[in-house]
């Protein structure tokens, strides 16, 4: 019996949980499932976002810089949805990358990368 691998969730570091709750359901089209003062579930169709909140001091500090890609099907559509919502411009979008990829890129409010991905074949 081998270990079946369901998915990745990343748990990126806030240090303004609300700011940053409505930047992702705002900007990002993520639903938030559960929310305090130091931990947020986010779900956008089988995909989830967790943040928790940092202090931003020596001893819990927020660090930032975390890259998440999320890779899509048709990225056209939702490309035009972010554009939509003010989260990139029009020329963000990278079509026929030297790695495969169509993708754009923009980041949240603690500088962590998000960037969308479709694999080319």
């Amino acid at each position: 019996m081998e270990t079946k691998l369901l998915g990745i969730v990343p748990v990126l570091p806030t240090e303004d949980m609300q700011r940053d709750l409505d930047f992702y359901q705002n900007k990002v089209g993520f639903q938030v499932l559960h929310s305090d003062d130091y931990y947020a579930v986010l779900k956008r169709e089988h995909l989830f976002i967790h943040l928790q909140w940092h202090a931003n001091t020596e001893d819990d500090p927020l660090l930032g810089g975390s890259v998440v890609r999320l890779f899509v099907d048709k990225i056209q559509p939702i490309f035009e949805e972010f554009v939509e919502r003010g989260t990139v411009n029009k020329e963000k979008l990278r079509m026929n990358t030297p790695w495969n990829t169509h993708e754009f890129g923009f980041y949240d409010p603690n500088n962590n990368a998000i960037f969308i991905a479709e694999s080319l074949p």
